[in-house]
């Protein structure tokens, strides 16, 4: 009887156990089928889908093993082989069809008047003033056109017109060959022409011409100046200039050896690059036989002038 009730209660236990699991199975299901929506396959246009398709199939693998890693593009040179870039290759780029040039073969052209305006000297005559140039060609070679003088009030005038053509030597230096020829009052001479014009060190400008006329006339021209920059706006600029002649010229009051020499000072505020209006003054003195003639002519040996004008280029 013992031995029945033990056997019953093993079975009893191990029906509950099964129960239990089975409860604990199901539940996990409901909850699954709870997170995820419930799809309908009614909804669903079966008439559409290709069930017999054959599936995609994966890419062949590459064969590296085949690849020529050493391949080079046609006509390209081997690699180690072009010229350094310092020069000291006995091969030059030229030679493997590659041609290094500048952009500065392009014609370009530019007016530009460092003086335009009017000057009042210690006399109280008027003057107009000016000092420009055109330029037309390429950063090699140039076609330059200057032009400089002024003209008083009172009908007297001096300038000069000169035309040249210009040949860069160096970076910072222009041979320029060409001709002159003097306006104004007098009569009026022509002149060939050989210069020099280009930058000294720290940024001084200078312009050197040796002129060549009839009669065994010979002069020498010097021009300097500097743009002292204040600010980036207001600018100041000294210019120094004399004049040397080979011989006298009684009929245009020029003495042989050093004839004039002239400081100019100049403040221009720039309300853009390319316009500046200025405001300066001049001290000009002349020497040896110029200065007699001037004084014979009833007109100062030196003279002071106050200018105002505008600096502009195009």
């Amino acid at each position: 009887m013992k031995l029945s009730m033990k056997t019953l209660m093993t079975s009893s236990t191990r029906r509950l156990k099964l129960c239990v699991l089975a409860m604990a199975t199901t539940l996990a299901a409901a909850g699954a089928q709870a997170q995820s929506p419930a799809v309908d396959h009614g909804a669903m246009d079966h008439s559409s889908m290709d069930h017999g398709a054959t599936p995609p199939t994966a890419p062949a693998a590459l064969d590296h093993a085949d690849m020529n890693h050493d391949a080079r593009a046609s006509g390209s040179p081997p690699v180690g082989s072009l010229p350094s870039s310092d020069g000291a290759s006995e091969r030059g780029y030229d030679s493997y069809g590659i041609h290094p040039h500048m952009m500065d073969n392009a014609p370009a052209w530019q007016v530009l008047f460092d003086k335009f305006g009017v000057s009042r000297n210690r006399d109280g005559q008027n003057a107009l003033n000016w000092d420009g140039r055109f330029w037309f060609g390429t950063a090699t070679d140039r076609l330059v056109v200057k032009s400089e003088g002024e003209r008083e009030n009172g009908g007297g005038s001096d300038g000069k017109v000169e035309a040249f053509w210009s040949h860069a030597v160096s970076p910072f230096w222009d041979l320029q060959l060409g001709a002159r020829r003097d306006i104004g009052s007098g009569p009026k001479r022509n002149w060939a022409a050989f210069g020099i014009e280009g930058v000294l060190p720290y940024n001084v400008e200078l312009e050197t011409t040796a002129y060549v006329g009839a009669s065994g006339r010979t002069a020498l021209a010097l021009k300097a100046e500097y743009d002292l920059l204040l600010t980036q706006r207001l600018i100041f600029t000294p210019e120094l200039e004399a004049s040397l002649y080979g011989k006298s010229d009684a009929e245009r009051g020029i003495g042989s050896g050093l004839s004039t020499g002239s400081l100019s000072l100049r403040l221009r505020y720039e309300i853009t690059r390319e316009f500046a209006p200025y405001i300066g003054v001049s001290f000009e003195r002349k020497f040896g036989q110029t200065a007699r003639y001037a004084s014979d002519a009833g007109a100062s040996r030196s003279q002071t002038a106050v200018m105002a004008g505008v600096r502009f280029w195009f």
